[in-house]
């Protein structure tokens, strides 16, 4: 489920005078969920890999 979308933004002129539109748009997936679950522990007692993953999207046309 995305959590977060921005946009899509005016259509404006690049300097090549194509026209572009962008989008942004962020969700979180647990990795677990996918059966990714390979971790190892630190010297400082932490984890290496949080079972939440932030995905981002940036993207133009």
């Amino acid at each position: 489920m995305v959590r977060d979308v921005e946009g899509p933004t005016p259509p404006a002129k690049d300097a090549w005078g194509n026209t572009r539109v962008a989008v942004a748009a962020t969700t979180k997936i647990n990795r677990k969920d996918f059966g990714l679950t390979w971790n190892a522990a630190l010297e400082t007692g932490g984890i290496l890999v949080d079972d939440e993953v932030t995905i981002t999207l940036d993207v133009q046309s």
